[in-house]
């Protein structure tokens, strides 16, 4: 092997890719502050719990070593989220807060999402506000970075984990029952529910199974009120994207519903979204609602809302 061969799945940016990059990410701070986002640099290195959270997913993402100074267990950050809940948390307060941020990450493998282990991680995240008016302002912000990082023919995908977790709430599952039923309905995988549900006995297996085809224009989301009617929370959470579709109707997005959508990170509890361009062959920028994340800092015991998304400037800034 060359000594300046780099390791699977790591990349860099030279000559003219560097400068692509570097005037994506100017043009992108200019619009996130002009929004009213605020900039934060979190550390590649925290202790491993501050990072972790209440995801698996991420922790099987994310490099760790002892810290030879303070004996503790560190990790290096794979996903800025949950930072910025630690951000958050530390000023204690109650108002509306935005963050912005543009930093490398390293995952200990590549994903659907992210096509390399080192992407930089762009993205915003809104605190302090329960309203489906802050979702629909991070959804704007990001539409606005694709467009300013001239990717157009976008699609704008949007479900909502409420309506999962309302039915799985009324379960009597194991947590490995839990971690397999989610990993089929991240896979999509119609015959793997079929399997799961003949091997299972739950109150909701009909739910189950027509969750997983709710996938359409606005139509799909009356047809979702009539399925899941009698279940006040997932009626809450068909509404709040029922306020969504309301609200784009007349924006010129092209917009479809995918109420069975689960994000890979576990943290996510409502809204989530997606953005697709017939130019790429996977997701180009994703987020979601989050609250309740800075709970684990032991700051807030009112379940601080927050909703953001995030995408791989790197990878996007090459396609200009």
């Amino acid at each position: 092997m060359s000594a300046w061969e780099l390791p699977d799945g790591i990349d860099e940016l030279t000559g003219d890719q560097a400068i692509a990059f570097e005037n994506s990410r100017r043009k992108l701070l200019d619009l996130y502050q002009e929004k009213g986002f605020g900039l934060v640099i979190p550390p590649m290195v925290e202790y491993v719990e501050s990072l972790l959270l209440t995801s698996e997913s991420l922790n099987l993402k994310t490099f760790k070593f002892l810290d030879s100074s303070g004996g503790r267990l560190l990790g290096i950050h794979a996903d800025i989220t949950p930072q910025i809940a630690r951000i958050d948390a530390k000023k204690s307060c109650n108002s509306v807060e935005k963050y912005c941020y543009i930093n490398a990450i390293l995952q200990t493998s590549a994903d659907d999402f992210y096509s390399t282990r080192s992407p930089i991680q762009a993205g915003a995240e809104l605190y302090g506000s329960e309203d489906i008016a802050a979702d629909i302002e991070v959804i704007e912000l990001m539409l606005e970075s694709l467009k300013l990082l001239s990717i157009d023919s976008i699609v704008l995908s949007i479900g909502n984990v409420g309506i999962f977790n309302s039915i799985i709430e009324q379960e009597d599952l194991t947590s490995e029952q839990y971690v397999l039923l989610r990993r089929i309905f991240q896979s999509r995988s119609a015959p793997d529910l079929n399997v799961f549900l003949s091997n299972t006995k739950l109150i909701n297996a009909d739910k189950f199974e027509k969750l997983m085809s709710l996938e359409g224009g606005s139509k799909t989301l009356t047809d979702a009120l009539t399925i899941f009617n009698g279940n006040s929370k997932a009626e809450r959470s068909i509404n709040d994207l029922i306020e969504i579709d309301e609200y784009f109707s007349n924006k010129g997005v092209e917009v479809i519903y995918d109420l069975a959508e689960l994000k890979s990170y576990e943290y996510h509890t409502g809204v989530v979204f997606s953005t697709y361009s017939k130019n790429f062959s996977k997701a180009l920028a994703q987020g979601g609602r989050y609250n309740g994340l800075g709970e684990s800092f032991g700051k807030y015991k009112n379940n601080r809302s927050a909703t953001g998304f995030s995408f791989d400037l790197k990878f996007l800034s090459q396609y200009i």
